[in-house]
């Protein structure tokens, strides 16, 4: 039996890394066999890929570009083969936030980005998306808050952030059939009670 593809997503300091391990080991601790991994990055080739994305200025075709690379790289190595396992993959980050970083963010055209979807992944899309979503100003707060030195894009200044946050907006709205909208504003324990209901529904 295939394995699940579960991504979590939301704009920078609304808190989905946080839930990320904790929602491993709910699935681990109910019996499933559990992969989790990241994007940008995931393999040794598209980790590499990942420093240069955050850290080194480049042109915004160039950004999307690796960006896919390292996913195709990331579905190759890691993804598929977990799936056919029939292990579960948990990501923190996926194709939607290409669509809303480099899409709504830096205003790259939906189709070109369409294309390089079609073209990596094909009919390949997560059986559920979890969009962490939360004000712009509450996620900002949050990551000033970190001690973490803040990468490229948590250097955007808010318009970008907004243009981001309406583009995973406008996606979940799309597909609502695959994309839960999570309230980021809420408790850590509130967030975790609604994805308990989530998962042990489909466990």
């Amino acid at each position: 039996m295939r394995g699940k593809f579960i991504t979590l997503e939301g704009i920078d300091g609304a808190g989905k890394s946080t839930h990320h391990g904790w929602l491993v080991e709910f699935l681990r601790q109910h019996g499933h066999q559990v992969v989790a991994t990241r994007e940008p990055g995931g393999t040794p080739l598209g980790e590499k890929l990942r420093e240069l994305l955050l850290h080194e200025p480049m042109h915004l075709e160039t950004e999307a570009l690796l960006m896919f690379a390292a996913r195709r790289e990331h579905l190759d190595k890691v993804i598929l083969p977990a799936l056919e396992r029939g292990d579960w993959v948990v990501s923190d980050r996926f194709t939607d936030a290409s669509f809303a970083y480099q899409g709504g963010g830096r205003g790259l055209e939906r189709e070109k980005l369409e294309t390089l979807e079609n073209w990596v992944q094909g009919s390949l899309q997560p059986d559920i998306t979890l969009f962490f979503d939360a004000p712009i100003e509450i996620a900002r707060a949050r990551l000033a808050a970190s001690s973490n030195a803040p990468d490229r894009f948590e250097q955007e200044q808010m318009v970008f952030f907004e243009r981001v946050r309406r583009a995973y907006l406008d996606r979940a709205e799309r597909e609502p059939e695959r994309i839960l909208c999570i309230d980021a504003t809420r408790s850590v324990d509130e967030i975790k009670n609604v994805l308990e209901k989530t998962f042990l529904s489909i466990c």
